[in-house]
């Protein structure tokens, strides 16, 4: 399914029996990512957590479903679709492809007692607490191309389905036509349009196939579009012990929130458009 033609991405290393050292000096501080084998060991999640296990524990939750009009200028920009309850959404999932995605739920508000499903991380610290996000989507569904507006390293922890990821650097951004007040891109790296978007044919990525019982580690300000090649769901926890990069990622967010938001409501379809203009100028070719 994706254009190679024009691109080369590779693959990403798996790795498992990692120290705290190792971790810090081959993968933080060398801003490389990997495939954690063995970050979940232990955790009672890792063996219960299924779509099953969720609809019997918290199916009554009523949870924000996205579809791919979620991002079209107007007032129902970045705003929930529609509600269901977790047991019938994960219903939808499992009787074919749908478009409704959840992202960015921390159901832990809801249901704090799937907490102690969770382990405690020994790679690194500086976790946050209050963002340990979920992720579901049904078979085909994509996430366009990103990076996390906090700064954050990202572990994303997958536990049901398969995924196929494709990541970029930062240093790769040049490439990618990167809307400004936004932390997004409108390319598609496993189609990519490259009459629209020349300068992606110069991008260099990485690819991979996240399977259940693993956790892709990204660095901050990484690039990353996902494919949901099953009905899937995962966890995502979030890393920043800087007080510094903390505040780079308070200021990112007031940037799109305030900016980019306020901007859709006063103009819609005309800030989309300077958006792209602006992208279109600053890329090389």
């Amino acid at each position: 399914m994706r254009n190679t033609k024009n691109q080369q991405f590779q693959p990403l290393e798996r790795r498992s029996g990692l120290t705290p050292q190792q971790f810090k000096k081959e993968h933080i501080q060398a801003k490389q990512p990997v495939i954690l084998t063995d970050f979940l060991e232990g955790w009672k999640a890792q063996k219960f957590w299924t779509f099953d296990y969720f609809k019997e524990k918290v199916g009554h939750l009523e949870v924000p479903l996205y579809d791919q009009n979620y991002s079209i200028p107007g007032k129902g920009y970045m705003q929930p679709t529609i509600h269901k309850t977790l047991r019938e959404y994960i219903e939808m999932l499992e009787a074919g492809p749908t478009d409704y995605r959840m992202f960015l739920y921390n159901i832990f508000n809801e249901a704090p007692e799937l907490l102690n499903d969770l382990g405690k991380p020994t790679l690194t610290g500086g976790f946050l607490d209050s963002f340990p996000f979920m992720f579901f989507g049904g078979k085909g569904s994509e996430v366009t191309l990103h990076y996390d507006i906090d700064h954050s390293s990202v572990f994303l922890n997958q536990f049901e389905g398969r995924k196929r990821i494709i990541i970029f650097s930062p240093e790769q951004s040049k490439y990618l036509y990167q809307h400004p007040f936004t932390v997004k891109s409108h390319i598609n790296p496993m189609k990519p349009d490259l009459e629209r978007y020349p300068a992606f044919a110069n991008a260099r990525g990485y690819e991979c196939i996240l399977e259940p019982g693993e956790t892709l580690f990204m660095p901050p300000c990484f690039w990353h579009f996902v494919y949901y090649e099953e009905p899937s769901f995962s966890i995502s926890l979030r890393s920043n012990p800087s007080l510094f990069t903390r505040g780079i990622g308070i200021m990112q967010i007031v940037k799109h929130y305030i900016v980019d938001k306020g901007m859709n409501l006063a103009l819609g379809k005309h800030w989309y458009n300077l958006k792209e203009s602006i992208a279109d100028k600053r890329a090389i070719n």
